[in-house]
């Protein structure tokens, strides 16, 4: 069962948008991350992964803060 990519988009955006506001920007990478990492299921993961691994960063639909979080540090 796949999720809409562009639910997933705006969900991760959603989350990015609140560590937005840590004064360390690194930290909030590693944040976001660990709350995919928890809260997502494995597939949504992985759907989130292959959509920005299918995209550029302008074309993704992604903040550049979650796009770089996911690239540096979801696995």
């Amino acid at each position: 069962m796949s999720m809409n990519i562009t639910h997933l988009v705006t969900m991760a955006n959603q989350i990015g948008q609140f560590f937005l506001s840590y004064p360390n920007q690194e930290e909030a990478k590693k944040e976001i991350a660990n709350h995919l990492q928890r809260f997502w299921a494995p597939q949504m993961r992985q759907q989130i992964m292959q959509h920005l691994a299918d995209h550029d960063q302008a074309e993704s639909g992604l903040h550049p803060l979650v796009s770089t979080a996911i690239r540096e540090y979801l696995h």
